[in-house]
């Protein structure tokens, strides 16, 4: 076998592990979503899962970019959806404590 296919194995490999990762923090934010009993608590398990889900997801993608200009739109994209959560995690969490929902169910 040849260099060149060797390291196509380790990316595809690396990127495969990648996914995997993101696909298990996808899963628990969606799990901790469902399970926490407050809304705080589900926004930080939501934020938190999905951001690092993201961000593995994203590094996987850029193993398999074609050219460097996709892999920036990859980049811009990904820091974009960060800005962009962080934001919203804030305005839900102020809105939360403001109205001061009931909790769903008691521990």
């Amino acid at each position: 076998m040849s260099w060149s296919v060797d390291i196509a194995l380790a990316l595809d490999a690396a990127t495969v592990a990648l996914l995997a990762a993101g696909v298990v923090f996808f899963v628990a934010g969606t799990i901790g979503l469902l399970r926490f009993p407050d809304v705080h608590s589900r926004l930080h398990a939501l934020t938190k899962a999905d951001n690092l889900g993201l961000g593995f997801i994203t590094i996987a993608l850029l193993l398999q970019a074609p050219d460097a200009w996709k892999a920036v739109k990859m980049l811009v994209v990904w820091l974009l959806t960060m800005l962009a959560a962080a934001t919203v995690a804030q305005l839900v969490a102020r809105s939360a404590l403001v109205a001061r929902p009931p909790m769903d169910r008691q521990p």
